[in-house]
């Protein structure tokens, strides 16, 4: 019997022994690969604009960096600009350089990287740009083996959605590619930015035209609230920890109070914000998406459908409001003259492209119920604003109190036990509950255990959008909002909009810029003997 002969050994006798050592973790190793996509390609429509050099560029640059994207990952900028492929490049690398979480620039990665990324021009209602634009996808897959693998993401305004949506499917670019020799189709995948509608009826226009071109499956409709490490963070807290799952619920929480503040007023998109307005800016997406984080019963599996299964049960449990109800329970505000930081902020209203009298609300209080089992009886507080003392996102839990006043004759009353998630900018978790003070006597003071994510695993967070851009390469929806939710959404939100619209919801109230919000706000919790956190 013969055998093969062995390649001959080289190398001294330790390299023979032992396998030369490597700076790279083998446990990191393994979870990169397992969260590595398939070759794709990915196509930027509006890919010159604001979101692309801040935020699409940075991230896709850090996954490359990370080792999370394979080598022949490419990227296309579609827009109507005049630009080169190399001009394109310089202005994706601007932005990396100005925004990356990672700088300065890695020439080697750079250099890899930006060896796929080409610009494409045209207009997008015209059918001969998205045909070209086929012709360039189909010969991207041949030189650098993207297997018909493609993302699409819209960064354009919404009302260039529908018809961007028509040209991908009149270009054939909308359905799965041909089958490949391991047995496998090509996918193509769609990524939509809020805002999703402009209230209900246009939210279920919407989706019955991306429904016309594209399965459900291969739509992502971005929250990049979602793609923060605290809120993924949430779930594993919840249904991870023994210690707390037990408590979520109306026989332990008093209330939850969710606030979403900005220091900064509308940075000149007067023309944008002031048919938006707070309660579709944020609250339709943000707020509620944090709530029904939240408040979610324990999925089945952590999957994709099973988490937005649950999900859509929350929503489905905050019952619409008649108008009298709106005025019970909401309060808008707008805000006028102050300070915020250090720097003088004008009103609302003297902002450029805003209409004199506007009625546009830059802040939203409301008060919600869920009608579950788990919930019943405990308010759900939602707030956001702009012009505000702090920029800051959090979940603030408020803990029934003790039922025995064992220290009524030397404390008239202890401040319940508070739990809050900050999603940003500090992201971390806290506890707040009362101790003793040292020394003679019985004084108690409330103090904090704080939880950091940058102190405590001495590594920056990745930014949401490399999260979620990764998830939709990858073909994980959990973090992104199915069609069922946000209509939904819209169906408690819209009676509030026509409610205030038309004066039934209670009148509009202004609040200097630096302040918390108009005092009908605090009345809100006042009148049930709460108060707003102050983050």
């Amino acid at each position: 019997m013969t055998t093969s002969a062995s390649p001959p050994a080289t190398g001294t006798v330790e390299d023979l022994i032992a396998p030369p050592t490597t700076s790279v973790n083998p446990l990191r190793e393994g979870l990169r690969l397992g969260r590595m996509p398939e070759p794709c390609t990915m196509v930027i429509c509006g890919a010159t604009g604001d979101l692309t050099e801040r935020k699409l560029g940075p991230a896709l640059y850090n996954l490359m960096l990370g080792g999370f994207l394979p080598p022949e990952f490419s990227v296309v900028g579609f827009a109507r600009r005049d630009m080169t492929d190399d001009e394109f490049r310089a202005h994706l690398l601007t932005g990396i350089n100005a925004y990356s979480r990672n700088r300065p620039v890695k020439e080697s990665i750079w250099e890899s990287f930006s060896q796929g990324i080409e610009y494409h021009r045209g207009e997008f209602h015209d059918p001969d740009a998205w045909a070209d634009l086929a012709k360039r996808l189909a010969r991207i897959d041949r030189d650098r083996g993207t297997a018909g693998n493609r993302l699409f993401y819209l960064a354009v305004p919404p009302a260039l959605y529908p018809e961007i949506v028509k040209q991908l499917g009149a270009a054939g670019l909308a359905a799965s590619g041909e089958r490949r020799p391991d047995g496998r189709k090509g996918w193509s995948r769609v990524i939509v930015e809020k805002p999703f509608g402009h209230d209900l009826a246009s939210a279920r226009k919407l989706n019955r035209e991306l429904g016309e071109v594209f399965e459900e499956e291969q739509v992502y409709r971005i929250d990049h609230y979602l793609g923060k490490e605290t809120v993924q963070n949430l779930a594993v807290f919840r249904f991870g920890n023994g210690l707390f799952e037990p408590i979520w619920n109306r026989r332990y929480i008093d209330s939850v109070q969710i606030t979403v503040a900005e220091t900064v007023g509308i940075e000149g998109r007067g023309e944008f914000y002031d048919h938006i307005g707070a309660l579709r800016d944020i609250v339709q997406n943000h707020a509620l998406q944090l709530m029904t984080i939240f408040a979610m019963e324990p999925p089945v599996e952590f999957k994709a459908e099973d988490l937005r299964d649950e999900k859509l049960k929350v929503l489905r449990g905050v019952k619409p409001m008649t108008p009298a109800e709106v005025a019970q329970n909401t309060v808008r505000g707008q805000y006028v003259s102050g300070w915020v930081e250090g720097r003088k902020v004008t009103s609302y209203r003297d902002e450029p492209e805003v209409a004199p009298d506007s009625e546009t609300e830059t802040y939203a209080a409301l008060r919600l119920s869920v009608d579950s089992w788990r919930w019943a009886g405990v308010p759900f507080y939602l707030r956001t604003g702009k012009a505000l003392p702090t920029r800051v996102t959090e979940i603030s839990v408020q803990f029934r109190r003790a039922p025995l006043a064992l220290f009524a004759r030397t404390v008239p009353q202890i401040d319940p036990n508070i739990l809050a998630v900050r999603i940003q900018p500090d992201e971390g978790i806290l506890l707040r509950f009362g101790a003793k003070v040292p020394g003679p006597g019985l004084q108690i003071r409330n103090v904090n255990m704080d939880f950091r994510y940058g102190s405590s695993f001495a590594v920056d967070s990745p930014d949401a959008y490399e999260t979620l851009l990764l998830d939709c390469m990858i073909g994980d929806a959990s973090l992104f909002t199915r069609n069922d939710e946000v209509e939904r959404a819209w169906e408690i939100l819209d009676p509030i909009l026509r409610a205030w619209a038309s004066g039934e919801g209670g009148p509009l109230h202004f609040y200097g810029a630096g302040s918390w919000g108009p005092p009908p706000a605090d009345e809100l919790l006042e009148r049930e003997s709460r108060a707003w956190r102050r983050p």
